[in-house]
């Protein structure tokens, strides 16, 4: 930050020098053309300090990217993965023969029923004694 400010400076002053030079009367084309030409140099070196900070950050990110995002995200994809086979290993073993059990214990609850062997809920004896 203190090198761009000392270069903005330093155009600042070549810029009011070369108006205070340009503003003489017995100004002629060479000065013009050589006032001209520095500023262009100047121009040059400042597009080239931008240039060289651009490709200093773009290899930080590039670093960044490499070194912090790629291992946070290969551990995600890890964590996911495990996940998954966490929720297949309880799908298959706890939750599909807790659904069948209950499904049968369902059947079985409605045979007696129809057979009349169960007791009826509360719902049922509500709606029967209302009828």
């Amino acid at each position: 930050m203190i090198g761009i400010a000392v270069v903005g400076v330093i155009i600042l002053i070549a810029l009011v020098a070369g108006i205070i030079f340009l503003a003489q009367p017995t100004t002629d084309t060479a000065r013009v053309r050589d006032i001209f030409i520095i500023f262009m140099a100047l121009e040059s070196i400042l597009i080239g300090l931008a240039l060289v900070i651009l490709i200093v950050q773009i290899a930080r990110l590039i670093n960044l990217l490499q070194n912090e995002i790629k291992p946070i995200l290969d551990s995600t994809n890890e964590t996911v993965s495990n996940l998954r086979g966490t929720t297949t290993f309880l799908s298959e073993n706890l939750i599909e023969p807790v659904i069948s059990l209950n499904a049968a214990v369902a059947g079985l609850m409605q045979a007696l029923k129809l057979i009349g062997l169960a007791r009826k809920g509360p719902k049922e004896r509500k709606s029967r004694e209302g009828v």
